[in-house]
């Protein structure tokens, strides 16, 4: 579960019951950093049926317990830090108070990026003689 606000409470102290029947800590603070480079991910996670939240954990050097290292609305992010598998990972639902934060974010900076197709080098990488006209060695 992701908070809204922090509570006044030391990372890894337990959290009142909320009636889940599930045992809550909080691990403690993260800011989720948002790019206009990174609309389109972030506008098709909120068009799923249930928006993500992407949370990485690390264990401590010093013990077992976890650090909070990455919080990301970036669903391409996300599954980037599955693939890292150095922390523990963890997908949780995304608050409405967060998923409306980030939908704001989304209207205001994003841009349509037309797909522009490259044409392809038909030479397949092989030189000819103009092509070293006037330069290289010799």
């Amino acid at each position: 579960m992701i908070l809204a606000e922090a509570p006044a409470t030391a990372p890894w102290s337990k959290l009142p019951d909320d009636g889940s029947g599930a045992t809550l800590y909080y691990a403690g603070a993260a800011l989720i950093d948002l790019f206009s480079t990174d609309t389109a991910n972030y506008r098709d996670n909120l068009i799923m049926e249930e928006p993500r939240i992407w949370v990485a954990l690390r264990i401590q050097s010093a013990g077992e317990e976890l650090e909070v290292v990455k919080v990301t609305a970036d669903p391409t992010e996300g599954e980037a830090l599955f693939s890292a598998g150095s922390e523990v990972i963890g997908s949780v639902p995304m608050p409405a108070d967060i998923a409306s934060w980030v939908a704001q974010f989304v209207d205001q900076f994003h841009v349509e990026q037309t797909f522009i197709k490259r044409k392809r080098d038909r030479s397949g990488g092989r030189r000819s003689a103009r092509d070293d006209e006037g330069g290289g060695p010799g």
